[in-house]
């Protein structure tokens, strides 16, 4: 416990800032916003969302520039090492989080290197296969890979994100004995599980939502531990698997050091879009719940999920170089 009040304490420290100046006038030029994933997924599209509401707030242009790899790394790795101007921003996502127990080693602590900005929404995870299965429901799921062990493909957009993990989790309660397949993003995977290459994956619903209405996905169950609105007739993981939660959590980073002028600033841009009524119901189309707050509230939301990730990770015996 002592630990883990240690850490937040030390990441919400963070939010201060150096105190560099920075001009009355900020942003006076554009702002390059790194997702470190590949365009299609939910980090993607949320991102494009936001930054066009951003862009007509600031009175500049936000740039979304994709940067994949190395499981969200590469990206990530791009900003701590860009100018603290306020004028890079990350995406910040769960494999962040899961990242720092997950790998080795990293060039970087993410904690320590990146401040936390704005949090943006929390979204649950959905559970869905390839139509040509011929499973209406976990338990026939959790049957169907009982019955095929090891003949199972579960993908994922990469090692160490949410989607990787909560497959993870769901493997580790129910005893299903699937081979992980990482791909580079939600978008191939996605393409894959559509064509039958890959029998599962435990998306981030935003991305899958469009192909499960058009009927090119089956969703099984979400991941929350409540049914989602937006997809009312879908049931949770946890109603056949007791106590099985995840959901990801999606919000803005800069790079340490940058000044708290242009952290405060995108934090107040960023909180005024989540309340406008247009974009809270966009967001819900997409199964996203609003996260507003402080820097600091949003350094607390990364700790916290760092810790919780972290023995999952543990659990799975998952690691990477």
């Amino acid at each position: 416990m002592k630990r883990f009040a240690l850490l937040v304490g030390t990441f919400v420290a963070l939010c201060a800032g150096t105190g560099v100046a920075i001009a009355a006038d900020y942003p006076d030029h554009s702002i390059k916003w790194i997702v470190p994933y590949p365009p299609a997924g939910t980090t993607d599209v949320l991102a494009r969302i936001m930054s066009q509401g951003l862009t007509e707030r600031l009175g500049q242009t936000v740039i979304v520039e994709n940067k994949p790899g190395a499981g969200n790394n590469i990206g990530t790795e791009a900003v701590v090492n860009a100018p603290p101007d306020g004028y890079t921003m990350l995406l910040v996502n769960p494999a962040n989080g899961i990242n720092a127990s997950l790998y080795k080693n990293l060039p970087f602590n993410f904690m320590r290197d990146i401040a936390p900005v704005a949090g943006l929404v929390r979204t649950p995870n959905v559970m869905v296969i390839t139509p040509s299965l011929p499973i209406k429901n976990v338990a026939e799921f959790i049957a169907y890979c009982k019955a095929n062990p090891g003949k199972v493909n579960m993908a994922s957009s990469g090692n160490g994100t949410s989607v990787h993990l909560s497959g993870e989790l769901f493997k580790s309660m129910t005893g299903c004995n699937m081979v992980h397949v990482p791909y580079k993003g939600a978008g191939p995977a996605l393409t894959d599980l559509m064509a039958g290459q890959v029998q599962v994956l435990f998306d981030n619903l935003p991305s899958s939502y469009p192909h499960i209405k058009s009927g090119k996905l089956r969703a099984l169950a979400v991941t929350s531990v409540k049914s989602d609105p937006s997809l009312p007739d879908v049931p949770t993981v946890a109603a056949t698997v007791p106590g099985y939660e995840a959901t990801a959590w999606f919000g803005v980073g800069m790079p340490k050091g940058t000044p708290r002028a242009a952290i405060d600033r995108i934090n107040a841009e960023v909180n005024k879009l989540l309340a406008d009524p247009k974009m809270r119901a966009r967001l819900a189309e997409l199964g996203g719940t609003p996260i507003p707050g402080t820097p600091e509230d949003f350094g607390k939301v990364i700790a916290e999920e760092t810790a919780k990730w972290a023995a999952v990770v543990k659990s799975s015996g998952a690691t990477l170089d």
